[in-house]
């Protein structure tokens, strides 16, 4: 339909050498959330995510398994197919690098750069590090006490020299900086923006984009020698799953420029400095905004292999609930910042605001309408002041929610939705239904109803963070699937008097403290 709003986002693709940890179920459950809100809004939404499975790291690790390369990514990369079942997530599409469609637009690209006049032959002599699959200048590395070069990452350099093909990303200084003034949201948070234009204010230098020690990437058109450095190729991802270098396909007409690419903040200047310039030199659209989030902690220590401390999604998942840390991690700390996994923070989230907030007051409102009202949605008389201010509340939230969430301001979204549970509490209270049932029973089936609707609002804001709990309190109010989307806010959809409701459930059980 000509109207149609489309909303395209995706997670960065995931480097196959790892295993799932708690950094990539982040990154995706935030793509995740935002993909459902969207869809509830009324977006046709695009959510693509998949794996990285180029590259010399994963070259060495094949072959140190006994294994191709190819046979190497087709195990390891349904770990992170397995973990978007694990969490829920709702992605429309899964990307791999090793597809041949994926060989097919990367070389595409690379023409278009090669034939805009942007690619030259040289050589490469400088410092690599293979775990990041990136390149450092000598200023940007500190000396270990075994006279090794280290990162700013904290990855091990290697001195490299070989033939290279070169991209001019020197050239594209002042086109970069005049794209960010023109684009001020193209990158956030806004810390980060003023980290990207700094470097780029610093001076950029040509970006080797071609690696001839080992074999297994793209190779270079017209070059077998070559093969590309695998970020160029990596990249190209966001565009091969909306069928590029086909740009009259209707999914790239449809969907390209990105709304929403979504990285960790390490990756952040692959995203905002050198993707935006291979596009523009290929002569295609930049995306609309590039979000790069923190990292987490595990009890204040930062999380590390050498340390042990690897917070796996399968085990915090059967521990707590899939639900309970899908809300946990986009909660507890303000999205962009870094945040630390606490097992206490996430018992008092899970208690504290799942348990006795929200689980509470749908359990003890449904009770009522079950004891009170022969278990059907009973029907409202005049409302009152109290009444007005607390439906208003429930319907007005949409707003404040959806300028949140176009933010990736997550915790700021569940705050708002926490507010009228607060509300609804609160009201509770103050009417005491059980004390009107003895007094006045009109009245008693007013503010039952009043709180029956605003359940109604919690569930259809909850559905992207807590999929499984807010369909439990919709099915308990017995609100139809098709009746479920955002369309639906407001008065105008309100709960029928009568309809029958089921016996009453617990959302969120109290988990006892380990």
């Amino acid at each position: 339909m000509p109207d149609q709003r489309n909303f395209y986002l995706t997670t960065p693709i995931y480097y196959v050498n790892d295993s799932p940890h708690i950094g990539h179920a982040y990154t995706t459950l935030s793509c995740d959330v935002l993909a459902r809100f969207k869809r509830l809004d009324g977006f046709d939404v695009f959510f693509l995510t998949g794996t990285d499975e180029h590259g010399q790291k994963v070259e060495k690790s094949a072959t140190a398994a006994g294994k191709t390369p190819q046979a190497f990514t087709d195990e390891v990369s349904e770990n992170f197919r397995d973990l978007a079942g694990l969490m829920n997530f709702s992605n429309d599409a899964f990307i791999r690098t090793t597809e041949p469609r994926h060989a097919r637009a990367s070389q595409a690209i690379w023409s278009a750069l090669m034939e805009n006049g942007h690619i030259y032959l040289g050589s490469y002599a400088g410092w690599y590090a293979v775990r990041d699959e990136a390149f450092y200048a000598e200023s940007e590395l500190q000396t270990d006490d075994r006279g090794h070069k280290i990162a700013p990452s904290g990855a091990e350099c290697e001195w490299v020299e070989e033939p290279s093909y070169f991209f001019d990303l020197s050239k594209w200084q002042d086109r970069l900086l005049e794209f960010y003034e023109q684009n001020p949201d193209f990158i956030a948070p806004q810390s980060r923006r003023n980290e990207v234009i700094s470097f780029v204010k610093g001076g950029l230098q040509d970006l080797s984009i071609s690696r001839t020690s080992f074999g297994w990437g793209v190779p270079v058109p017209d070059d077998d020698g070559h093969i590309m450095y695998v970020w160029l190729d990596a990249l190209t991802n966001y565009i091969t799953g909306i069928d590029y270098p086909d740009t009259d396909a209707p999914a790239y007409r449809q969907y390209w420029p990105a709304d929403l690419h979504m990285v960790g903040k390490d990756i952040l200047r692959f995203h905002a400095v050198y993707w935006p310039a291979f596009l523009m030199g290929a002569g295609l659209e930049p995306p609309k905004r590039v979000f790069a989030h923190g990292w987490w902690t595990n009890e204040g220590q930062k999380i590390s292999k050498s340390l042990g401390n690897i917070i796996d999604p399968y085990e915090i998942v059967e521990t707590y609930g899939l639900d309970q840390i899908r809300y946990f991690l986009l909660r507890e700390v303000p999205f962009g910042n870094d945040g630390d996994f606490s097992r206490k923070s996430v018992l008092n989230r899970i208690n504290g605001d799942l348990a006795n907030d929200l689980g509470n007051l749908v359990q003890r409102v449904l009770s009522m309408v079950g004891r009170y009202c022969d278990g059907r949605v009973p029907a409202p008389a005049m409302p009152t002041d109290d009444d007005r201010v607390l439906l208003e509340q429930a319907a007005s939230a949409i707003e404040a929610i959806r300028r949140s969430m176009d933010a990736q301001a997550f915790n700021e979204a569940l705050d708002t939705i926490w507010s009228l549970v607060r509300a609804a509490n609160g009201y509770v209270d103050h009417q005491a239904p059980w004390r009107l049932h003895k007094e006045d029973t009109e009245r008693r089936d007013t503010v039952l109803y009043n709180l029956a609707e605003t359940i109604r609002h919690l569930g259809l804001y909850l559905q992207p963070f807590v999929p499984d709990a807010a369909a439990s309190i919709l099915d308990q109010l017995e609100i139809a699937d098709d009746q479920r989307d955002f369309s639906r806010i407001g008065g105008g959809h309100a709960m029928k008097p009568g309809t029958p409701l089921r016996k009453p459930s617990a959302i969120f059980p109290r988990i006892a403290a380990e």
